[in-house]
């Protein structure tokens, strides 16, 4: 790991907390016998893993795959628990970004208001190949119209190799809603989709992209000089464990690069905390 300045406090935008395993094709694991200690247990792994990786902090975020056989309750449930998770340590999970489901249609708009209202989250997730739809959804269009009101940051998953979430897809959203910044998780997956996101980057200037699934900082970081550093996040897409056991390869390549300092705290958390609006100068955090 290189020296992280100690001017730098580094903020992750993508951490999942879920059981990831069935969603991503594997076995689940066991349900927990005692909820509480499953969730010490899990904040404590990730915290571990924060600290060996120099994050300070992180935004959470629920896994996409989790089960609804009660429908909208099951959504509603998960966004308590991330606001729950949020709560019990602040000073390392600044902020929480809730979930709505297309398919829930006209039930989501009052969700919406709810998670920003009741619950302080800060940003709402799609991914729409676990949800049914295609990011082209007319409910999507309006959630993120009402989003826009609600000051709810749109976090858009883009595995551009999927046809429901196509870069090309996420960049008419935005072209649809160009006073609106959205946040595009996961478009570094690949080598085509990352020099799709130059064109993305190019006519749809309120996108940002996290960092999240690159084999390495160098197109990101051409991607950087070109459009400015204020379009690029840290990211990492670390889920629970088993899934998730160690940080981000990139954040050592990250401080490697010869960007400018300045540039490089922007891309390490600056840049995360204005679209958030969380607090540009956060107090130093405790290592657990």
């Amino acid at each position: 790991m290189s020296h992280i300045p100690s001017d730098f406090s580094v903020l992750d935008v993508h951490h999942h907390v879920g059981d990831a395993l069935g969603a991503l094709g594997g076995q689940s694991s066991e349900a927990a016998t005692d909820e509480e200690a499953a969730l010490n247990r899990e904040m404590e792994q990730r915290l571990a893993i924060m600290d060996a990786g120099g994050v300070a902090q992180a935004l959470v975020i629920p896994g996409h795959g989790y089960l609804r056989p009660r429908g909208h309750e099951n959504t509603q449930a998960q966004n308590d628990r991330i606001a729950a998770y949020r709560d019990l340590m602040p000073e390392r999970f600044p902020g929480a970004i809730g979930v709505v489901e297309p398919r829930d249609g006209d039930l989501s708009f009052d969700e919406l208001q709810r998670i920003r209202e009741e619950l302080g989250l800060i940003g709402v997730s799609f991914h729409t190949r676990f949800q049914g739809v295609s990011l082209e959804s007319t409910w999507i269009r309006q959630y993120v119209s009402r989003m826009t009101e609600l000051e709810l940051v749109p976090v858009l998953h883009a595995i551009d190799e999927t046809p429901d979430e196509a870069l090309w897809k996420v960049t008419a959203l935005a072209r649809e809603f160009s006073d609106t910044r959205m946040l595009v998780l996961d478009a570094f997956a690949s080598y085509e989709s990352t020099r799709h996101c130059f064109f993305a980057a190019e006519i749809a200037p309120n996108l940002l992209f996290d960092t999240s699934l690159s084999y390495n900082f160098d197109f990101i970081e051409q991607l950087a000089e070109r459009f400015g550093p204020d379009r690029v996040v840290f990211g990492t897409d670390l889920y629970s464990a088993p899934v998730g056991r160690r940080i981000s390869h990139l954040l050592p390549q990250i401080l490697d690069s010869s960007l400018p300092h300045e540039a490089l705290e922007l891309i390490l958390g600056g840049n995360a905390r204005r679209l958030f609006g969380l607090p540009s100068h956060p107090k130093p955090v405790p290592k657990s």
